[in-house]
């Protein structure tokens, strides 16, 4: 059951560099599993609704981020620290991305191999 968890999407990076996908994924599997308000504040979860989402939390972050947050016993509290690393890429990642959307054309590229991988790349 374990490496089924393992394979719902890709963990949090110590970079941050997937961090936009990762608060997606993030949300969506804690409100599938209905626990999406224990990462909301003025939350009224139970311990056990708290220890499980911080327990998949902490399954879906690098193990860097892992060990410095190990003090963190709150899901709420460890969202708005990692929210608080990373929430400035979305000013710097988003405009170029969205820049480098309304510039891609397709007869830039020689295949449609090089056309795709470049589409990709921009929408991961």
């Amino acid at each position: 059951m374990t490496n089924i968890e393992n394979q719902k999407f890709i963990a949090l990076d110590i970079s941050g560099k997937n961090y936009l996908s990762w608060v997606l994924d993030v949300k969506l599997h804690l409100s599938a599993k209905k626990l999406r308000h224990t990462i909301d504040e003025d939350n009224a979860a139970s311990n056990e609704e708290r220890a499980i989402a911080l327990i998949f939390l902490r399954h879906h972050i690098d193990d860097g981020l892992k060990y410095e947050y190990v003090t963190v016993e709150n899901p709420l509290e460890l969202w708005q620290n990692l929210n608080d690393r990373f929430e400035h890429l979305k000013a710097i990642v988003l405009p170029n991305v969205l820049n480098d959307w309304a510039q891609l054309r397709f007869q830039d590229f020689k295949t449609v191999s090089e056309y795709n991988s470049t589409l990709f790349k921009i929408v991961s």
